[in-house]
């Protein structure tokens, strides 16, 4: 694979996102795969260690060691070209980043953007509100357009879901265990740093940088707390406010490497104040060198301390709790040890190489969604996501399916008796019953398909639910909306309100819902109904997220768009299309092997379609004219095809009514 990383920050300046790069380009170096690096460049001759490109930066007029970099689009985009980018990982992104995603777009390689540094707080607390809102405005609009962002906590990832952005996942960070590890523990150090300490005294410290996005100004409720020792590690534009304030604490400046890890074991407690944290990288460092941490209780550090296991999370903004917790631990050395033991076992697990190879996973799933979003000809969000599907084990035993002629199953006539139809919904029906509960050999699994040709939303919520509801479900599909659609004037949005009407009335009653999104065929025509159609999707998206529905995103599926899986009459699928909508939503369900199933179904069972007799003007579409000109549907006077329950499934005791 080639990944190319496009950072906001970079060597020499070592930070919580430097860091992180590093061991990503590590673990990418071990795994043999290859990498190029974009980054601020440290002065106009400043030239990376590595394959890559420095890029002339400046630095904040206050904060010197932070530089900020945003070259043309155009010159990233022709690094990028030349290097060929499988996936571009954008790290911490902001302005640079920006630049980047950019550039990724032009050169047609999905972007991955891992959200690290909170910029949206810091400017809350530098007092800036204007900058708030831009800040929040522009993160809103990066991460919407990466093809995928990795949230290093829930806390951040919550933040991110917010702001309206999609296709979050979780990627934490990873610890160096031999590095920090509780051998590392000094007593040389510790009496250097508190020379003169007694036996009852503790150190109690911080690490990071010295700022007031960190909140170091809360360090002055700990002054003066008897036995405590105070020291502070780390520089940054706060430090000499923050010595004026705590005159007997000592402070160390920056430590990296081992210096820092001896620095950090030789700690008795943690001490970590800052709010605006995506995950707080110190705190496992911590942890890992046994030592107990006192956190506050917002952010990422929700994710790593178990208050009252392995530390104590103290109430955000809370001086007084935060230098209660601290002297509890500083006052119970047995409280401190057994703390410190079990911080040492919960980062066990947590090591850069299980962390890098999930980020690889990362950069295959960010592929496919590129592949995904380059096949649609319009953007909606939220977007799809059908690698996102997290379903249990089929244990339904009542399914009923609803929605109009794609369910009713139009033009599948495989293996179906003259007249009549199977459909995705019938084949459904068979996968579920054959992986789902049995008793004593017989297969109890019941199916309904109350689905009409021509049926529009209002019919789902005025006679299909109300049918539904009366048989008690456990399992409902709901695949409905495109004939609302394609009327010369339609109101999306309320088209979706009845829609979901259904749904929560379907979810109230107990069952499990799959809700499908509506597709067109590959056609000249079909380009402008596709922006009513990606805005109904999207709505739908957000009405599974917020009832629990089970989503089955077809929009998201390539095949469906061939012209090869849909009828002769250009708006029904033949049984090809049929059958690959039956195992995307077996596999939604979680229906075992379904991927392989389509496979040895399609190759055993490669059903050719009865050819149409007769043109398709005088076949299709003048009929259609005709029943307009009347007010008539092909659906007046169709009733459901299965209105009651019929056994489905081989079995000694049941015999299926559908074919096989």
């Amino acid at each position: 694979m080639r990944v190319a990383v496009v950072t906001e920050s970079f060597l020499p300046h070592m930070n919580g996102v430097t860091g992180s790069v590093l061991q990503t380009l590590g673990h990418l170096e071990r795994r043999g795969h290859e990498a190029y690096v974009i980054a601020p460049g440290a002065g106009r001759a400043h030239a990376l260690a590595m394959p890559g490109r420095a890029v002339p930066s400046l630095p904040l007029p206050r904060y010197p060691a932070v530089r900020v970099a945003a070259p043309p689009v155009a010159s990233i985009a022709r690094a990028l070209r030349s290097f060929r980018p499988d996936v571009v990982h954008l790290a911490s992104p902001f302005v640079l980043g920006w630049q980047g995603l950019l550039a990724a777009e032009a050169v047609d390689a999905p972007a991955v953007a891992v959200y690290q540094t909170d910029v949206i707080s810091y400017t809350e607390r530098y007092g800036l509100p204007r900058a708030t809102a831009l800040a929040a405005s522009h993160v809103r609009r990066l991460h919407r357009r990466a093809t995928l962002s990795l949230a290093p906590s829930a806390a951040a990832r919550r933040q991110l879901e917010q702001l309206g952005v999609d296709r979050v996942s979780l990627w934490g960070r990873g610890v160096d265990g031999i590095r920090f590890a509780p051998h590392r523990r000094d007593e040389g150090w510790r009496a250097r740093v508190a020379p003169g300490m007694r036996a009852d005294e503790v150190i109690v410290g911080y690490v990071g940088r010295l700022a007031p996005e960190k909140q170091v100004e809360d360090l002055v409720a700990l002054r003066g707390l008897p036995g405590v020792r105070l020291v502070v590690i780390g520089d940054g534009p706060a430090r000499g406010a923050l010595e004026r304030r705590l005159p007997e604490a000592t402070f160390l400046g920056h430590l990296h490497g081992d210096d820092l890890a001896v620095a950090m074991a030789g700690l008795d407690v943690f001490v970590h104040p800052g709010e605006s944290e995506t995950f707080g990288q110190t705190i496992q460092e911590a942890q890992a060198s046994g030592v107990p941490v006192v956190a506050t209780g917002r952010g990422g550090p929700l994710d790593l301390v178990r208050s009252s296991i392995d530390g104590w999370l103290y109430r955000p903004g809370d001086a007084d709790d935060l230098r209660a917790r601290v002297a509890d631990l500083a006052g119970d050395a047995a409280k401190r040890r057994a703390f410190a033991e079990a911080a040492r076992t919960a980062v066990s697990g947590r090591t850069w190489e299980s962390l890098g190879d999930a980020l690889l996973g990362h950069y295959a799933r960010a592929a496919t969604l590129h592949r995904i979003d380059r096949a649609r000809p319009v953007r909606a969000w939220p977007r799809a996501d059908p690698t996102a599907v997290d379903s249990a084990p089929p244990l339904w035993r009542r399914y009923v399916a609803l929605g109009d002629s794609i369910t009713e199953g139009l033009c599948d006539t495989s293996r179906a008796p003259a007249g009549s139809y199977r459909g995705w919904a019938d084949r459904l029906a068979q996968l579920l019953a054959l992986a789902g509960p049995r008793s004593h050999g017989a297969v109890r699994f019941s199916y309904a398909n109350l689905a009409v040709r021509s049926r529009r939303v209002r019919h789902l919520v005025e006679e299909q639910v109300p049918a539904c509801l009366s048989l008690r479900p456990d399992l409902v599909s709901v695949l409905i909306g495109a004939n609302d659609l394609v009327q010369a004037r339609v109101d999306v949005a309320a088209v979706a309100g009845e829609v979901e009407i259904a749904v929560r009335r379907l979810r109230e009653s107990g069952a499990d819902v799959v809700l499908g999104t509506v597709f067109l065929p590959s056609r000249m025509l079909a380009r402008v109904l596709a922006r009513r159609f990606a805005a109904y999707n999207a709505r739908l998206r957000e009405i599974a997220a917020a009832t629990g529905a089970i989503l089955l995103d077809l929009e998201a599926v390539p095949e469906l768009r061939g012209l090869e899986v849909w009828a002769d009459d250009k708006v029904h699928l033949r049984s090809a299309g049929h059958r690959l909508v039956a195992y995307r939503a077996a596999e939604a369900l979680g229906v075992p092997h379904a991927e392989a199933l389509a496979g040895l179904d399609g190759a055993f069972h490669d059903d050719e379609d009865v050819p149409a007799v007769g043109t398709w003007l005088r076949r299709d579409a003048l009929p259609w004219v005709w029943r307009r000109l009347r007010g008539r549907t092909a659906g007046d006077g169709v009733v459901a095809k299965l209105p009651a329950y019929v056994a489905v499934g081989p079995g000694p005791r049941s015999r299926s009514s559908l074919p096989q």
